[in-house]
Parts: structure tokens; sequence; C-alpha cells
């Protein structure tokens, strides 16, 4: 019998099936459903910046006419803490209702006051805490760098402020990909000069140590951008992913497995246990799923597992070590075909 048991982010889990952030785990009944389908981990539904500013805004107004700024000062402060209470709450909740890590998400766009409620957060019994940095780079004044290093601050306000794993989820749209990944990853490093100021300063001895991202997830999915002709206005596409959309994840899991220090979870496209299956053998130490739910129920999750399971006996893989990994180009012995020859094959008539 194939044992499906694993680890992601330094936590146990008992198989490599992570259900990903979406309304499906914003309620303690989702959570609940999620966790007797079988999820190896569970994403709670995001906190969002927005949500958090519009509720500050809100009291701001109301505390237009404070005689003294200060009180002012207090209660957008005040604001700020209880904000997320719900969403503590929820923590709380699944934590003490399911027996599978519980992931806490915040959905961010720029630096703020993400450490207090990381630290919030892993005070309510998250087990770990996914950013997701949802930027998409549109702005034409706005260089690399600058995108870059919004990661960083949003990533180091974080992890200065809890001892629990914190990951990364990401999109694919950088100039560098593979530098990026390893720079956000690197472990107790001397942090890049422009940290500097951010960091308070250099200490005595001169350097500054970078506590890098326990985990990335790849890739964020931006719903996808259309025109409707009929009535000449943009409109959003299907907000579900399909199995042809793997192909990115897929790619960049295994140019990356083993050459940076953390765990990579897949996500888009992950609809079958097939799809799991290749990632699993690229590098990746799970798979978040979440379009297939939606489409499919939540008896997906238990197909799935079924399929790895049948496909590890099959093979004589009695563990997911035995073969995680093995086809990524770290491990290759042809490692160009992970990358431009094949696309020389392929339009080279070569076979």
């Amino acid at each position: 019998m194939a044992d499906l048991s694993t680890t992601y982010l330094g936590l146990s889990l008992r198989n490599p099936i992570v259900v990903s952030s979406s309304g499906l785990t914003g309620s303690l009944k989702g959570v609940e459903k999620c966790a007797a389908a079988g999820a190896g981990a569970i994403v709670l539904k995001s906190l969002f910046e927005e949500q958090i500013a519009a509720e500050i805004g809100a009291l701001g107004a109301s505390t237009e006419n404070a005689a003294y700024g200060e009180g002012a000062e207090y209660l957008r402060g005040l604001g700020m803490a209880l904000g997320p209470h719900d969403y503590l709450e929820l923590v709380k909740a699944a934590r003490g209702a399911v027996d599978v890590p519980v992931i806490a998400s915040l959905n961010c766009v720029s630096p703020g006051r993400w450490g207090e409620y990381a630290r919030q957060l892993e005070s309510a019994g998250a087990a770990a805490i996914e950013l997701n940095v949802a930027l998409m780079p549109t702005r034409a004044r706005q260089s690399a760098a600058e995108i870059e290093e919004l990661y960083y601050r949003v990533l180091h306000e974080a992890k200065e402020r809890v001892t629990i794993p914190v990951a990364v989820k990401l999109g694919p749209y950088f100039s560098s990909f593979a530098q990026f990944a390893e720079r956000l990853t690197r472990d107790r490093a001397e942090a890049p000069d422009f940290m500097v100021g951010w960091c308070g300063g250099k200490p005595a001895g001169g350097r500054i140590v970078w506590s890098g991202a326990d985990g990335l997830v790849l890739f964020n999915r931006f719903y996808p951008f259309d025109i409707d002709i009929d009535r000449l206005q943009a409109v959003a596409g299907s907000p579900y992913s399909s199995p042809a959309e793997i192909h990115t994840s897929l790619r960049w899991i295994s140019l990356l497995a083993g050459r940076v220090d953390a765990d990579l979870a897949a996500a888009t496209g992950v609809h079958e246990g097939s799809d799991a299956i290749k990632q699993l053998l690229a590098g990746a130490a799970v798979v978040q799923v979440c379009s297939t739910l939606y489409r499919n129920g939540f008896d997906r999750l238990g197909r799935m597992l079924e399929e790895i399971a049948a496909w590890m006996d099959a093979h004589g893989f009695a563990t997911i070590g035995e073969f995680r990994g093995r086809l990524s180009q770290a491990r290759s012995d042809h490692p160009e075909e992970h990358e431009r020859l094949q696309y020389i094959r392929l339009f080279g008539g070569r076979g």
C-alpha cells in the first residue's frame, strides 16, 4: 500500500494535496468539508489588503473631528488590530475542528503592517502563513527592481514577527525569475543594499541577516482578460483554471527543485491525479487544487489520491520521497531538455 504522507514547510501532511485559498475555504463548514474529503492541508481564504484598508478608512472618517490627533491615530491603530477579527476567529475555529494543518493567507499588494497581522495569525493557531502578493506589473514607470523590492519587504515584515513557516505565492511575470526565486528563498545571507533602510540600518558588524521564504507557491492565477465584442466592453474570463495551464508551473518547478532552499507548491492547472504526479516528479513538495473542486465537487480529492496511490503501486514506489524530483532539471542527465532543446526538437523536425 502506497504511503502518501509527506512534509511541506516543515509540517507533517497525510498526503500532498492542499486545498488552495478560495471561497471553498472561507468558512468553517468549507474547511471541514475539505478535511473530510481527504485534504493534506488547507489554505484559508485570504484576508485582503483592500478589506482592511476599507475598514480603517471608515474608522478614520468617524474620527475626523476628534479633538486630539493622538486620539484619532490611536483609534486608527485599533482599527488595524480589529480588522481581521473575523478571520482570526476562523483560524481558531478551524484549528480546533480539523486534524490537518491550517494555513492562513494574506493577500497584499503593498508593504504595510503585515508583520503584525502575521503575528496575530500565529497566535490564533495558524500552522503557517501564505503571503499572496497578487501584483501584476503594469505600470510603465515602475522598474523590475522596484517590483522585486516590494516582495522582499512584504516577506521581511512577516518573517520578522513570526516563528511559523512563511510561503510566498507569486506570479510568473519576472524578467529573471530563477534569480528572483533564489534571492527570495535565500536564508541567513547578507541582505541586499536596498534593504538597509527598512531593516533598521546595518548592525555594528555591518551585516544584515535576511530570513528567506520557507516555500514558494507557483503560480498565482490572474483572472483572464477578455472583450465582449457585442457589448463593446472589457469583461473577465473564466475564473477557473484548465488542465492546459499546468505547464508554466510544471516547467518552473522542474527548473527550481533542488536549486532553491525552500519547498515548492504547484498551483494552477492541477485537476487530476496525473497532474499531481507530474508536479511531484518535477520536484513539488505539494500541489494546490481549487478549480477542479469547484467543477467536480470535494469527491475529486479522494479520486486524485486513489490515482496517485495506484500509480505508485504500479511503478513500485512505496513513498513519495522515492520519486519526488526525479524529473527535475537538477537530477537530469540531460538538463538542456528542460529548456530550449524541446523547442528546437519540435520545430526542427527531430523526434
